[in-house]
């Protein structure tokens, strides 16, 4: 399934980092714990050359947690300060302060010695559209200094805010990069919701998940909707057969009996990314 999307205001939006990269210390990017990898902008390194560089792996408690810790272990070997935050309830958010004095510390270092004492940290909050910026920012803030949402695109410019006389914020629009080059890239990221619904073949996703969720999680689906048999689980039974015992547990039927798949192709990826088959990580580390 070969998934892209990548409308005009990203361009825009992604021009506009490009211009105020040199007056930024650290870049705090965000990506989704369940697709670490998958949600990491590659456009970012770039743009992001010789900054300091924070990671926050947000939504962890979404994910499965015998994978957080290899991810963040992942990311710290390659040289980034990482944290583990739940950016709705503000796990994790309190140390990201620190963090970011720490990753600034030569910055500082060498002010300090030109004479340069009171000026605060720059800090760009980056990420791809959906994966919880501005909750973050929210949390961070520690009141609503910006718009939030659960759908991708919320935030549409730039956004500076205050967090003291210590660190300022400058918020970004969610951007992805023009191309995929994983096809299976793509599809994690429409899995949790980044790509818009609109543009995909929902049913034809939720197959897609199906395949991946029988290969690792496969009590999850059973589980959550009371498919006795353990066989229909088994790696030889096809994703249609799956989505029509899904869409005959939750009643989704034509007219003559026939099991809705559409139906059941939107419940289906609906529960996964409200948490309802439970904490899910979609890709895993190599250590």
């Amino acid at each position: 399934m070969d998934v892209q999307w990548y409308p005009g205001h990203m361009a825009k939006a992604k021009r506009m980092m490009q211009e105020n990269i040199k007056l930024i210390d650290v870049i705090i990017e965000l990506v989704d714990a369940r697709i670490p990898l998958s949600s990491k902008n590659p456009e970012i390194d770039t743009l992001a050359a010789n900054k300091s560089r924070v990671i926050l792996l947000n939504k962890y408690d979404m994910a499965d947690p015998k994978h957080n810790e290899l991810w963040k272990k992942h990311f710290e070997d390659k040289g980034y300060y990482v944290a583990l935050v739940n950016s709705k309830n503000g796990q994790g958010v309190k140390q990201i302060k620190d963090i970011v004095y720490k990753a600034c510390e030569e910055k500082i270092e060498r002010n300090r010695r030109r004479g340069i004492i009171n000026r605060p940290v720059r800090a760009m909050v980056v990420g791809i559209p959906n994966v919880g910026k501005s909750t973050f920012i929210n949390s961070f803030v520690g009141r609503a200094s910006t718009k939030t949402g659960n759908r991708p695109g919320v935030t549409k410019g730039k956004q500076w805010i205050r967090l003291s006389n210590k660190i300022e914020l400058l918020d970004t629009p969610g951007i992805l990069w023009p191309k995929f080059q994983d096809p299976a890239a793509g599809m994690r990221l429409a899995f949790i919701g980044s790509i818009n619904d609109n543009i995909i073949q929902m049913t034809e996703l939720a197959m897609e998940l199906i395949l991946f969720l029988k290969k690792h999680y496969p009590e999850s689906i059973s589980r959550r909707y009371d498919i006795e048999t353990p066989e229909i689980m088994e790696e030889l039974v096809d994703t249609v057969t799956v989505l029509d015992q899904i869409a005959i547990k939750r009643s989704c039927l034509l007219k003559g009996g026939e099991p809705d798949l559409d139906r059941a192709a939107l419940i289906l990826l609906d529960d996964f990314r409200n948490v309802r088959l439970g904490n899910i990580t979609l890709e895993f580390s190599q250590e």
